[in-house]
């Protein structure tokens, strides 16, 4: 096990959220520290507040992962006697690390608005709000029939296979024969220079998305047995990667809306929501969107959603939702807290196949501001 610095586990993070999903003008990323520094425990927090902090530093934590920025306004001054100018001394002398993640996890397929559909059980789920589309290829490479998994395997390594949500590893191969002729420098794996040679040789072939084709390529010709490996690829029609905020699905079956409010409060650790609509409507398809949902209402309204469940309703937003006649459950911003356990848990893993030792734990801290009494 070795012990590894603040850019690899940025670099693992940014395979679960990358950062080109965040939304444009997010803050996302560095926040303060060195990120060459050993790290040895890593806290996942909602936000970063002073008593967060504090925590921090009772722990021994050397880096903080965030949802939420805490730098996330220009600063122009940096003030001991405020709570921000505190925490930023804080954080430099015990030289703790701080990271966000926002948008980007927000979008990121597992990310925050899936695990909140999956905690809610919502079945077939589908983007509301699209912010990144990517289309997908079909990547075809000839190979000898004894390397044809050794090369599959370097497909699959590199993105490609992926079909849906629910399947991966997936390819297609058929056998014939390749024929060629060595030029008299070449040093072909197979047959002999200046000869026509014919080989048993499979076609294989996977789906990947245009994005990821390149380092496909790359990784697919370094190892290949051939010096001059045949890749090809098609750009594939009605095909699409879609990426973006926000998540509708369908319940296992319909429900009154204020039933499914119990049912929303127990999974996801709350006491109280706010409801906008009736507590008599019949629910059967869900919109979520973790965070604030404002600007957002109409695409959940376009997504044929029964009810949309987000946080930060506006007085006069509230009175649009009235009006286009979509009942919503304002269960607040801080259900976004999910995403503490799951990167605990994402990390936990990825740095044990990586041989990496660190410490792991969740702020225990509630950095809700609001009480309901």
């Amino acid at each position: 096990m070795k012990t590894a610095n603040g850019h690899e586990f940025v670099a693992m993070l940014e395979k679960i959220a990358p950062r080109k999903l965040a939304m444009e003008d997010d803050p996302i990323g560095l926040q303060l520290g060195d990120l060459s520094k050993k790290v040895r425990k890593i806290m996942f927090t909602l936000d970063v507040l002073e008593e967060v902090v504090d925590e921090a530093i009772e722990q021994g934590v050397d880096m903080i992962i965030a949802h939420h920025p805490f730098l996330f306004r220009p600063v122009h001054k940096i003030d001991m006697e405020t709570a921000q100018g505190r925490m930023i001394r804080k954080l430099i002398k015990h030289d703790i690390i701080v990271f966000a993640a926002h948008t980007n996890l927000d979008i990121a397929r597992g990310g925050v608005n899936d695990i909140l559909a999956d905690l809610l059980e919502l079945k077939d789920t589908e983007v509301i709000v699209p912010t990144h589309v990517e289309k997908y290829l079909k990547m075809v490479v000839f190979v000898p029939e004894e390397s044809s998994e050794t090369v599959r395997q370097i497909l699959m390594n590199n993105g490609a296979g992926e079909i849906g949500t629910e399947y991966e590893s997936c390819s297609f191969e058929v056998s014939g024969i390749g024929k060629f002729k060595p030029s008299e420098n070449a040093k072909p794996a197979k047959g002999k220079n200046g000869e026509l040679a014919s080989v048993k040789e499979v076609r294989l072939e996977a789906i990947i998305r245009e994005d990821l084709a390149e380092q496909a390529v790359k990784a697919v010709k370094a190892g290949h047995p051939y010096e001059e490996p045949a890749v090809d690829l098609y750009p594939l029609e009605g095909l699409k990667h879609v990426e973006g905020l926000g998540r509708v699905g369908k319940l296992a079956k319909e429900m009154p809306l204020e039933v499914f409010i119990d049912i929303v409060k127990g999974v996801l650790s709350i006491e109280h929501v706010r409801l906008i609509g009736d507590p008599n409507a019949k629910v059967k398809k869900v919109a979520v969107l973790g965070g604030d949902g404002n600007k957002f209402i109409h695409a959940a309204k376009r997504s044929g959603a029964d009810v949309l469940i987000t946080g930060d309703i506006y007085y006069h937003t509230g009175h649009d939702l009235l009006a286009i006649g979509l009942p919503t459950i304002d269960a607040g911003h801080n259900i976004e807290k999910v995403m503490k356990s799951y990167l605990k848990t994402e990390f936990e893993e990825r740095s044990k196949n990586l041989g990496i030792e660190v410490e792991l734990i969740v702020s225990e801290k509630n950095t809700d501001p609001f009480t309901f009494l």
